[in-house]
């Protein structure tokens, strides 16, 4: 499939399960609380058809007092009859009861089905979002965000509209076409083959038409994808099309795709138009058959008049169903899909269960809380995302408390999986790291975050008020802390001039400079206050204005903490105590700024490139 900047293009088609029967199994046994509800409801569905198909029967025995009490001609003089009122009373009220008791048993089911089918649907949303909290990361690394993205919308919602839908329709119709058959053969077998025959020469009629549709469905599901990816191409790369006059090529590209679309979406919807009328065919086929011979059965004496009403019913009750199984089947599917996906997301490897690890990171020995020093030893470390390819070779370093620990090196020489390894998102495949002289693996994970602040390249700033954006998750943040951060990174002016301060909401209406949203999350590691920093190319996408600013408010932040600072800039490190040159996965020189520039290594090679470039 051709692929748009930001994955797949457009929608797609309506998908498949792998494993049909197992998907809804699984379903349902992730269902099973709801599973007495379920059966409650589909027996409601049952009986209320019941009642729908018996409702005709009653029909023809009060057409049948009606037509005793009609004018009867004897001699050639009319003789009026006389209407037994009571009988066509009774019979009305049992007609009321019926169709009372099948909307009845209807509402009930209707009811009982999306409340079963919603709170699935809640459970799955909520079981994938605890199941997102224990993946490891290596699973993101793997997986688009648009793909855990549709798990959690789409296909939970293709198993929340449609399980309820497609079950009660299935069970309901299988009952009505069923019903209908037994009734029509109860009452005649002669009337009742004649209609199966002008059903079934309508029916292949539809399926004639339904075959050809498909075709032009597929074509316009690929034409409607290749529309939307050309579209958001575009639309995200606006700016390169003008700059190139790349515009009269978009536009005759469109037209293609559109053009395309057309033809297909004309077809599609032209031919799926057609099945009403040839719906509507087959019920009128099947009234021409029962009034042509239920009269002849009539006039000879087979049948009474009544049974000629009730079988104009019964068809309609036959051929109803025949479309809705289609329906019913096709929304399983769907069903299916949605749910193989969800569960396979479920059921993907989660992290190990660290429920029995003690949080011993800043915990004295006798219990009592005690502030983390930020001593941090890597020890012959090894690593790599493939068990079967090393990256990190043999990765030795010591950093004093407060110490700030610079990491630098080419791209892909492993600065950041340093990091990651640090704060135990991935596993290290041999050595060990230390914090305090504790192993970082003999701790819960979520210790070992509570020790880190991040400041990354990539700013993150939520719908929410300037206030909750920077203090985030910590507790017990008093707004003279906030507004103290605010101040030391020099933002404290600018939200001030916002509309409602701190209490601004940052959307459409109030946005920030990207400079802004590196101060911002400058100041949530500030109020954070954890004893380890990180940094990670913290002012890489910035002016040198800006970025002096964030350099001085980086200064704040590091004071008093150790630190890791991952830049590409080599001038922003000069004040590092300790600088890490990796290659390679390997540090292949470590030092001050100036003992580094001194021995004219690689370090020296890649600042003079950069201080060359500058001039």
């Amino acid at each position: 499939m051709p692929m748009g900047p930001h994955g797949p293009r457009g929608g797609a088609p309506t998908e498949k399960a792998d494993d049909f029967g197992g998907a809804l199994k699984e379903l349902m046994r992730f269902s099973r609380r709801y599973i007495p509800a379920i059966i409650v409801a589909l027996i409601l569905g049952i009986a209320g058809t019941i009642c729908q198909i018996i409702g005709p029967d009653y029909l023809g025995d009060m057409t049948d007092e009606i037509t005793k009490g009609l004018p009867a001609l004897i001699n050639g003089k009319p003789v009026l009859g006389s209407i037994d009122m009571n009988a066509v009373t009774r019979i009305a009220w049992t007609l009321v009861a019926l169709y009372v008791a099948y909307a009845l048993c209807s509402y009930v089911q209707s009811w009982m089905m999306a409340t079963v089918t919603q709170r699935t649907a809640q459970r799955l949303r909520a079981a994938i979002d605890v199941k997102m909290n224990k993946l490891p990361l290596k699973y993101f690394d793997e997986h688009s965000n648009g793909d855990v993205m549709s798990r959690i919308t789409n296909d939970v919602d293709a198993v929340g509209q449609t399980l309820g839908q497609s079950l009660g329709s299935l069970i309901t119709s299988v009952t009505l076409f069923f019903g209908a058959l037994v009734m029509m053969f109860a009452n005649n077998w002669l009337l009742a083959l004649c209609a199966i025959a002008a059903s079934i020469v309508g029916m292949a009629l539809m399926l004639a038409v339904m075959r050809c549709s498909q075709r032009y469905f597929a074509r316009q599901q690929a034409a409607l994808g290749d529309v939307n990816g050309h579209v958001e191409e575009m639309y995200s790369g606006h700016v390169v099309v003008k700059a190139f006059g790349g515009e009269a090529d978009a536009i005759r590209r469109f037209e293609r795709y559109n053009n395309d679309l057309y033809e297909s979406g004309w077809k599609s919807q032209f031919l799926s138009g057609l099945m009403m009328p040839m719906m509507n065919l087959v019920g009128n086929l099947g009234y021409v058959v029962v009034c042509v011979v239920g009269a002849w059965l009539a006039m000879s004496g087979r049948i009474e008049f009544g049974v000629i009403v009730a079988f104009m019913m019964y068809i309609r009750f036959f051929t109803q169903p025949l479309s809705q199984f289609a329906q019913a089947f096709q929304n399983l599917q769907r069903c299916a899909a949605g749910a193989e996906r969800v569960f396979t997301f479920l059921d993907e490897p989660e992290l190990a269960d660290e429920s029995g690890k003690q949080p011993l990171l800043g915990m004295g020995s006798d219990g009592e809380i005690t502030p983390v020093e930020g001593r941090v030893r890597f020890e012959h470390v090894r690593f790599g995302y493939d068990p079967d390819r090393l990256i990190i070779h043999d990765f030795s370093a010591d950093v004093e408390p407060g110490h700030k620990v610079a990491i630098v090196g080419p791209t892909g020489a492993g600065k950041t999986t340093m990091v990651n390894l640090l704060m135990r998102f991935y596993e290290i495949s041999g050595g060990r790291i230390t914090i305090d002289g504790i192993d970082t693996k003999d701790v819960p994970r979520w210790n070992v975050h509570d020790q880190f602040s991040m400041v990354l390249q990539d700013t993150w700033v939520f719908r929410g008020t300037v206030r909750e954006n920077i203090v985030y998750a910590k507790e017990g943040v008093s707004d003279e802390q906030v507004v103290a951060a605010c101040k030391a990174v020099g933002l404290h002016r600018y939200i001030m001039s916002l509309p409602d301060g701190y209490d601004t909401v940052l959307d459409e209406s109030a946005t920030l400079s990207q400079g802004q949203k590196q101060l911002l999350t400058i100041a949530r590691a500030m109020v954070q206050d954890s004893p380890i920093l990180i940094l990670d190319e913290a002012t890489s996408s910035v002016d040198t204005r800006t970025e002096e600013l964030i350099q001085t408010a980086m200064d704040k932040l590091t004071e008093g903490r150790t630190s890791f600072v991952i830049a590409h800039r080599l001038s922003t490190i000069r004040d590092a105590d300790m600088i890490l040159v990796m290659k390679d996965g390997d540090i292949v020189e470590r030092g001050t700024h100036d003992e580094l520039l001194a021995r004219s290594g690689f370090y020296a090679d890649i600042y003079n490139a950069q201080f060359s470039l500058a001039q």
